[in-house]
């Protein structure tokens, strides 16, 4: 096992070989399965006033990774995304741009051709995506590609086999490789936590994730059912806050899968404001995984500027 360069001297011990990160992984707080369900429920009802409403709206759209991951994906179609992601709202200016377009790698020329100076990122799917059932070489010629092609930011998945299996140290290894592969992209480590089975194994996955240098961990790939839930991402918003408690850096969170209302949306941006801080509440460190979400944030935005509901012709449907 190699530790990444920028892991923190405090941590170091935990990855000096497979038992000390076993050890560790093994060492870390159980979750409160009925608390930290009865905690996401609880800031689930929380009322927003109008104006907060609005804010939340915008902030939102503005954490958004507007996806396409599909086998019929064609450059037009990443071409109208991009478009979208631009100008989510072609007749209101004042709307923010989503934080990046989310492609296959062979699509992320086209997406950087199109957002090139707009400060939107290119995130691309690598490592085999979605189920990661390949070899390592491959997996870092995937990233390669993509980081070659323009991406800026790489989501890759784990071998959720190898964890479950408790090889933890060729996870942590692959995530490393990964990594550094992504040169200066952004990495976001895809943990598929539907297939986890428990919440202690998503805290374990989520430590090992920031362990081995992930900017982000993600839930899902949105190809598995459940995909990102609300007590999940509270597992992985205490992961990232107690990082930080640890270590002073600021990793990020991505629930992908699902979130489909604004309702959800603003569910989870009080959950980052409670279970994270208010530090996290930027696209830096708190993305949504979504395409038919942005639908809804602008459907839900013209309801609250014109005072009356805009159904579904008034925004471009994915």
């Amino acid at each position: 096992m190699a530790a990444p360069t920028t892991l923190p001297s405090a941590l170091a011990d935990a990855v000096r070989d497979e038992s000390s990160l076993r050890r560790f992984l093994h060492g870390l707080p159980g979750v409160d399965q009925v608390g930290v369900e009865q905690r996401a429920a609880g800031l689930g009802t929380r009322s927003i006033k109008k104006a907060s409403k609005m804010q939340a709206i915008d902030t939102a759209i503005s954490m958004v990774d507007l996806t396409t991951l599909e086998g019929a994906d064609t450059p037009g179609k990443v071409r109208s995304l991009a478009a979208k992601a631009r100008r989510p709202d072609p007749e209101r200016p004042d709307v923010p741009k989503v934080a990046a377009v989310c492609v296959y790698p062979d699509m992320v020329k086209t997406a950087a051709d199109e957002l090139k100076g707009t400060g939107i990122n290119v995130a691309s799917v690598a490592t085999a995506f979605p189920s990661g059932r390949s070899t390592l070489e491959i997996k870092l010629a995937d990233t390669r590609f993509a980081v070659e092609q323009g991406a800026t930011e790489v989501d890759m998945v784990i071998d959720r086999g190898a964890f479950l299996s408790g090889r933890y140290g060729l996870v942590f290894d692959e995530i490393v490789r990964v990594k550094e592969a992504c040169g200066d992209a952004h990495l976001k480590v895809i943990l598929e936590t539907g297939e986890l089975v428990t919440y202690d194994n998503v805290r374990r996955a989520s430590w090992l994730a920031l362990l081995a240098g992930g900017d982000f961990i993600k839930t899902s790939t949105g190809k598995v059912q459940p995909a990102a839930t609300l007590p999940v991402t509270h597992v992985m918003l205490q992961a990232v806050r107690d990082w930080h408690t640890q270590t002073g850096e600021l990793r990020g969170v991505k629930p992908a899968g699902g979130i489909r209302t604004t309702k959800d949306a603003i569910k989870y941006l009080v959950a980052v404001h409670e279970v994270a801080g208010p530090e996290w509440l930027n696209n830096h460190l708190f993305r949504f995984g979504a395409s038919t979400l942005l639908n809804d944030l602008l459907m839900q935005r013209r309801t609250q500027t014109d005072g009356h509901y805009s159904g579904p012709d008034y925004v471009t449907v994915d």
